[in-house]
């Protein structure tokens, strides 16, 4: 039996160890809870029982616990400048035996050691993946990127949102986005990269509930409006990417 109560306490005291008044990890934190339970809201839309239902709850709370050491060490959530957080996270899991904290049947153990080591991966090897651990991967990855949508509507960029309309979406982002392709991190190198690689978390979203839910919170015109870019290019760039977003949406949710 998963007891989520129980894991949410032990998840609470194992951040507690971190620097919990540094907003950074306070995020992550939020983040985490949050994840849990549009994974939980997720999982009830599938033909699952209570202890699967639990189960994608907790890969949920558990996803980035590789996070708080990660900005701890290098003071950044930049994986390829520090440390994949997915593997991180397996590593402190099953390596340090934190996951014994949890007191989880040890049945469960692959499903979310796959599932967390997947959940911030660029292409998902399937090949190596049971039907049940595609499911359950596919769940963290689709909750995951829900929530940084919230994030990219709400919080990122508060305060900054001048300086960032000064930027412009360089021309690999934009030919990837128009390709319908989910960008990588590494070749954005402006903010509005960042915010045009967020948009694009809808090409790599698994479920039709989760683009449902992504376009009943609105939340890529919300990340578009917080922003009055400068450059007309850049202005008219954003305008053809919410377009093509919206009819995306509108044909995937048929």
């Amino acid at each position: 039996m998963i007891d989520l109560r129980k894991a949410t306490k032990e998840f609470i005291n194992y951040t507690g160890d971190f620097d919990t008044k540094n907003p950074k990890i306070d995020l992550k934190i939020k983040h985490s809870i949050r994840v849990m339970k549009i994974s939980e809201k997720l999982a009830r839309k599938k033909d699952l029982t209570e202890e699967q239902i639990n189960l994608a709850s907790l890969i949920g709370l558990l996803h980035d616990i590789g996070r708080f050491q990660q900005y701890t060490k290098y003071k950044t959530y930049k994986d390829h400048i520090s440390i994949d957080h997915g593997d991180l996270g397996v590593e402190i899991l099953f390596k340090e035996n934190k996951i014994k904290d949890y007191a989880i049947e040890e049945k469960y153990y692959e499903i979310i050691k796959k599932a967390i080591k997947n959940h911030n991966k660029y292409i998902l090897e399937t090949k190596n993946l049971t039907n049940q651990e595609k499911l359950f991967c596919g769940l963290i990855k689709d909750a995951d990127k829900i929530d940084i949508l919230y994030e990219a509507s709400e919080i990122f960029w508060k305060g900054e949102e001048e300086k960032v309309q000064k930027n412009v979406i360089t021309k690999v982002v934009e030919e990837n986005f128009l390709e319908k392709r989910l960008i990588e991190n590494k070749i954005k190198k402006t903010e509005a990269d960042k915010i045009v690689g967020m948009i694009s978390f809808i090409y790599d979203i698994s479920f039709k509930e989760s683009l449902k839910i992504i376009k009943e919170k609105d939340y890529i015109n919300k990340i578009i409006n917080r922003f009055n870019f400068e450059e007309e290019s850049t202005k008219e760039k954003i305008e053809k990417i919410r377009n093509i977003t919206e009819q995306y949406l509108a044909e995937k949710l048929k």
